[in-house]
């Protein structure tokens, strides 16, 4: 089968960006390594992009309208990959994110979504009331997507701050938790991820009223989630952000080196095993 039969553009957002790109190359008779070439990226990051199988950046989408001379189509095309499955109140946190070199995330009660498994992930989305079947897998497909960010050619600087409890709260079946747990361990491996677990011994510290990100590019700050009821919200007031900063510092303060924190995820795994 040809690659142009392999891709129907009708099947979902990702698979419209990846035939969209591929007719663009094309028409502007470029392969697929000069065009790498143009953008900065592998020609196998091309590839995978081209044949769906890997989600675009918003910064590859930009380079693509700048490359092709295209009014923000392929960028339009990129929102609709991320934002179409998304809940609204999450989406302008979505596109902060993408201009993220760094993240400082602060969690005390669940795994930070970018470090979930598909199956914790649904566990834990399914507790929404009334969420649909679809909307469930929607959901947890949006937040599968959200990792893409530590496969591309440069992603961001990843640190997460959990609670103890986090890694010792079951969610889900042994198996779900074990397979969690190992995923975080899987993780810590990567060049830009640092997890520190905060021991239960640091309460009662600043971060027990909610989670957090703090979004950063090139160093500075620039953009914050924060958890609340009944939906989260995102901001970008200097003076909010200032604060959260301080808050993190302090609850990092708290935390156990990373060796040790992987130690402590290490027991969390055995005791389920046993």
């Amino acid at each position: 089968m040809s690659p142009d039969k392999e891709i129907d553009p009708h099947e979902s957002p990702r698979a419209l960006f990846a035939f969209e790109l591929r007719r663009h190359r094309e028409a502007a008779h470029m392969s697929q390594r000069q065009l790498a070439e143009r953008l900065g990226y592998s020609d196998s990051m091309i590839n995978l992009v081209e044949r769906a199988k890997r989600p675009p950046s918003r910064q590859f989408a930009e380079l693509c309208d700048r490359t092709f001379a295209l009014d923000g189509t392929m960028l339009r095309l990129y929102m609709a990959t991320t934002w179409h499955k998304a809940p609204e109140y999450l989406r302008p946190w979505l596109e902060e994110e993408e201009y993220a070199t760094g993240l400082r995330n602060w969690e005390p009660l669940i795994i930070p979504g970018l470090l979930q498994t598909r199956a914790y992930a649904r566990e834990i989305l399914a507790t929404w009331p009334g969420v649909t079947d679809e909307e469930l897998e929607e959901r947890v497909t949006n937040r599968m997507q959200r990792q893409a960010r530590l496969y591309q050619d440069k992603p961001p600087d990843l640190n997460f701050l959990i609670d103890e409890d986090v890694i010792t709260h079951p969610i889900g079946g042994a198996g779900i938790m074990r397979e969690q747990l190992g995923y975080l361990l899987e993780m810590a491996e990567h060049p830009q991820v640092t997890i520190q677990v905060v021991p239960y011994a640091a309460r009662p510290h600043c971060g027990l009223m909610g989670g957090f990100i703090i979004a950063e590019r090139n160093g500075s700050s620039y953009a914050a989630y924060s958890d609340a009821q009944p939906v989260g919200r995102t901001f970008d007031d200097r003076a909010l952000i200032t604060d959260l900063i301080r808050k993190y510092d302090a609850i990092r303060a708290e935390a156990v080196p990373f060796k040790e924190s992987l130690r402590l995820i290490e027991e969390a795994v055995n005791r389920i095993g046993s």
